[in-house]
């Protein structure tokens, strides 16, 4: 009897002295994960020390790649490398977007498009050294090599397509605040009201809606082509979701100070995905 209660008390005490499961990682609501849907709200994990998708088979500096740095999320590296952070999950094949490596190399230009970005610089050197008149000969010579290079023309056209975008001011009405600074501010932040409408400064498609790049508040991210992005920061209230294809001047959301000192739109234009200054492409008040 003694042996089978000294029995009994040895088991239970492994069960009551086993460690709990715990999520240690950073973020209060992580992004979603395969088995869940629709727009995240939600703000991302920082960077962890393991990967769920390690991308050897490319090298660090290749084009069309980013190295991860410690701090990052897929919706950053997304915002500065102009592309939507859904779409380099799917290029990279990573299953659980919350945890990314530091040193980890990511894709973040479709697969195949690599060359065609590389090419695009092409026909700017090339009209440089053109701008001198030539002979008949010479440019009979030449010819044949514009020619042999139909990639470098479809890459001139498209990128001539994508700059030909149809701009318009994200709030009705509203100062300047802060110009732009590409160190201190990447936009410009506009003033307005609480609850005053933020329109979609182009046609596009929604490829962020959430709070999970810190220093934004609630955010919207449109994606209008190739090659330009536009966020709309610190709003209120936001109106769309992910995936979801607005028009130029739908409202989007409404103003407000999250994340920031006062209520005002920062609004930032990027041109794949380096940030340059809106003023030089709104319509003149």
């Amino acid at each position: 009897m003694l042996l089978c209660t000294l029995m009994l008390a040895g088991c239970g005490s492994t069960s009551l002295n086993r460690a709990p499961v715990e999520d240690r990682r950073v973020g209060a609501k992580p992004l979603p994960t395969p088995s869940s849907s629709g727009a995240s709200s939600s703000a991302p994990s920082s960077v962890s020390s393991v990967s769920s998708a390690s991308n050897t088979s490319m090298a660090s500096g290749q084009p069309g790649t980013y190295t991860v740095k410690p701090g990052d999320t897929l919706i950053k590296i997304g915002l500065d490398s102009g592309q939507s952070w859904r779409d380099i999950r799917r290029w990279n094949n990573i299953d659980n977007p919350n945890q990314i490596e530091v040193g980890q190399v990511l894709r973040v230009a479709p697969p195949g498009a690599v060359t065609s970005n590389a090419a695009q610089t092409a026909p700017v050197q090339t009209a440089a050294v053109q701008a001198q008149p030539k002979s008949a000969a010479s440019q009979q010579a030449s010819a044949p090599q514009s020619a042999a290079s139909p990639s470098t023309s479809a890459a001139a056209d498209t990128t001539s397509a994508d700059d030909a975008v149809s701009w318009a001011w994200p709030v009705q009405q509203g100062a300047v605040l802060s110009g732009f600074d590409e160190v201190k501010n990447k936009g410009v932040d506009l003033a307005g009201n609480l609850g005053d409408p933020v329109l979609a400064a182009a046609d596009g498609r929604v490829v962020y809606s959430g709070a999970g790049l810190r220093g934004y508040g609630n955010l919207i991210i449109l994606k209008h082509n190739n090659t330009y992005l536009t966020a709309y920061a610190h709003n209120q209230t936001l109106l769309v979701k992910e995936d979801q294809t607005v028009r130029k001047g739908q409202k989007i959301a409404e103003m407000g100070n999250s994340d920031a000192d006062r209520i005002k739109l920062h609004f930032e234009l990027r041109r794949q995905g380096k940030p340059v200054d809106p003023l030089k492409f709104l319509p003149a008040r």
